[in-house]
């Protein structure tokens, strides 16, 4: 039935209903986790062999003819830094390949541009008192954590089908010469799923900022994380910034944080030659170099970038059954009600739903109550915000499919029951 739809007399009949269900769940003492984009044991395990491509016994020289095992190479070994180009579609002169997480690059990455000029005749950021950074919402919380951190006024700007809205970006940007960046998870976005279209990466390559210091921060976190038989394209933002004279707008992070371990993986980011020179400037002074034996463990496990490809194809095995679960629960007892809306992406780790506005917090609460976490409510705007009160990140990939099964449960008839609440006004 649809909720919106019912008489206030078959909507007391439903809300007592669902009060009963929500009681018995709450009885079973729950301890269930949707909160993060986790890998779950299932993929921790896909790469456990790579665990024994080094010992005492291995050669440790790196193509480069650097020891691993000794201080050097700043910029990371060189067959790494190829496997990383190959996947984010670069020249491996651009990149940079630095510890486990690809976070703490971006945060070094603004920190550096906070303190030194990225471009001729610019500020430090630090001495622009006014400055702002561009967040697309809903969009990654620790995204939005780095700019707050540094005191950025984050502006939202809506997220569309294609990607963010163009139109109010392009216009921004033009007449604010305080807007420093954009946020941007191009593949697969977190939380919605939604890959830009072609249409939108050409617009963003050929922004025309009044920032000449204006960056494009590329997050492509799930550029090879498809979770159905029919993958998302993603246009290659760097060959298109080539064409329009932007060569300096993009800087690329990426990782293989949900490709082997997630807390010892390697981290990559690729920039031009103008804005890496300032970036190394800094590292230098930082670091004398990352883990260059790890670097040497993954591309040995891999071999190649066919190699990476074969290894996703396992983890797409063990995503895609939780996601039908998910995506099979809200069809089947979410739809009906035609109380939310919610995304069906082709990869990444998130379903996005939309709960009727206003009932969001009462949703994340009353699963909490019921033993079942998930993201708090807001998380996905800058400051936790969300102005309609309605988005929730699901995040399937941690609990065994039992327990997804057993939280998604939970998570329905808590949406159901809090758009009742909403609308008979208890």
């Amino acid at each position: 039935m649809e909720y919106l739809k019912c008489s206030a007399q078959e909507l007391e009949q439903e809300y007592a209903s669902l009060k009963k269900q929500y009681e018995e769940e709450k009885g079973k003492g729950l301890s269930l986790n949707m909160a993060r984009g986790k890998p779950g044991k299932a993929q921790l395990d896909l790469s456990l062999e790579m665990l024994d491509v080094i010992n005492s016994g291995s050669e440790f020289v790196g193509a480069d003819g650097m020891d691993c095992r000794n201080y050097g190479i700043l910029k990371g070994i060189e067959e790494c830094r190829e496997l990383f180009a190959e996947i984010l579609g670069v020249d491996s002169d651009s990149v940079m390949v630095g510890g486990s997480s690809s976070l703490n690059m971006m945060f070094d990455t603004i920190s550096c541009m906070m303190t030194k000029p990225v471009a001729e005749g610019c500020k430090p950021w630090y001495e622009v008192p006014d400055r702002k950074f561009l967040c697309p919402v809903p969009g990654y919380d620790r995204h939005f954590g780095i700019t707050q951190y540094y005191g950025f006024e984050m502006i939202p700007v809506p997220m569309t089908e294609n990607g963010p809205d163009m139109d109010i970006i392009e216009k921004l940007v033009a007449d604010d010469e305080s807007i420093k960046g954009i946020w941007c998870v191009p593949k697969y976005s977190n939380p919605q799923g939604i890959t830009y279209s072609d249409e939108t990466v050409r617009r963003l390559a050929a922004l025309k900022p009044a920032a000449k210091d204006f960056r494009i921060m590329w997050d492509n976190a799930y550029v090879i994380h498809d979770v159905t038989d029919t993958p998302d394209e993603l246009l290659n933002i760097v060959e298109e910034c080539k064409k329009t004279g932007n060569e300096d707008l993009p800087i690329l992070f990426c990782s293989t944080s949900k490709i082997t371990f997630p807390g010892a993986g390697v981290a990559a980011m690729a920039a031009s030659p103008n804005n890496m020179k300032v970036f190394t400037e800094r590292y230098n002074y930082e670091v004398i170099s990352y883990d260059k034996l790890n670097m040497l463990r993954h591309v040995k496990y891999f071999g190649s970038y066919q190699g990476v490809l074969e290894h996703m194809k396992k983890h797409k095995a063990v995503l895609q059954p939780k996601f039908e679960i998910v995506l099979n629960a809200l069809d089947r007892e979410i739809a009906p009600t035609a109380t939310a809306n919610w995304t069906k992406p082709n990869g990444g780790y998130f379903v996005s739903i939309d709960v009727l506005g206003g009932t969001a917090k009462r949703v994340v609460a009353l699963c909490k109550e019921a033993g079942v976490v998930l993201t708090g409510a807001g998380a996905t705007y800058p400051l936790g915000k969300d102005p309609r009160d309605s988005n929730i990140r699901i995040a399937p990939s941690f609990p065994p499919n039992d327990e997804l099964e057993a939280a998604m449960k939970v998570f329905c008839i808590c949406v159901k029951l809090a758009a009742c609440e909403k609308i008979l006004g208890k």
